[in-house]
């Protein structure tokens, strides 16, 4: 039964850093994309600064993909600072007992 468990935790761990993964690539993608795009914006037509449409296009979805990913702002809920004080000490609480 415990092993079981345990199967399940590390399935949904895997499963959560493959998102988070995910996310992180649409992310350099995007930066990789729009640094290009306003590039040939300001060498080729400088006077019309249309790469702020471009960026805002394929922004958008990029800001969708990390509330989903990261299951809403986490930076601005109330207790996230708190969440992660716990989460760090739980982390470093395991990290001990792996090395007793």
């Amino acid at each position: 039964m415990e092993t079981n468990n345990e199967q399940k935790r590390y399935e949904k761990a895997q499963k959560r850093v493959k998102e988070i993964k995910g996310f992180y690539r649409h992310l350099l993608v995007y930066s990789i994309v729009m640094i290009a795009i306003i590039y040939i914006n300001l060498r080729y037509t400088p006077e019309v600064l249309w790469f702020i449409w471009t960026g805002l296009g394929s922004g958008i979805p990029l800001l969708f993909h990390g509330i989903k990913v990261f299951k809403g702002i986490p930076f601005f809920t109330s207790d996230w600072e708190e969440k992660k004080v716990k989460e760090f000490m739980e982390q470093e609480k395991i990290n001990e007992n792996k090395y007793k």
